[in-house]
């Protein structure tokens, strides 16, 4: 009996098996061998398409206000403000 609670506390935690066939077979063959899974890339984002939102990001928010016409942004406070206080 107290061999078999020394083996279960001494084995090590495995990580959470993969659920698609070829990452679980990667999973098998990197336990067995004792090397540790490589990390998975992460999708490098486009530098131009990152500053052209970034430059609509700056200047959306006064250009719109300026194109709007007093009444309009009156109109639009208000029904934000209406749906502010409905909750």
């Amino acid at each position: 009996m107290l061999e078999r609670i020394s083996y279960l506390t001494g084995m090590k935690k495995l990580k959470k098996t993969p659920r698609d066939l070829n990452k679980l077979a990667a999973f098998i063959v990197d336990q067995t061998t004792n090397e540790e899974p490589a990390q998975e890339e992460q999708p490098k984002k486009n530098p131009a398409a990152v500053e052209l939102g970034r430059l609509g990001g700056l200047k959306g928010g006064k250009a719109r206000a300026e194109s709007l016409s007093a009444n309009r942004r009156k109109d639009i406070a208000k029904k934000a403000a209406a749906a502010r206080w409905t909750k």
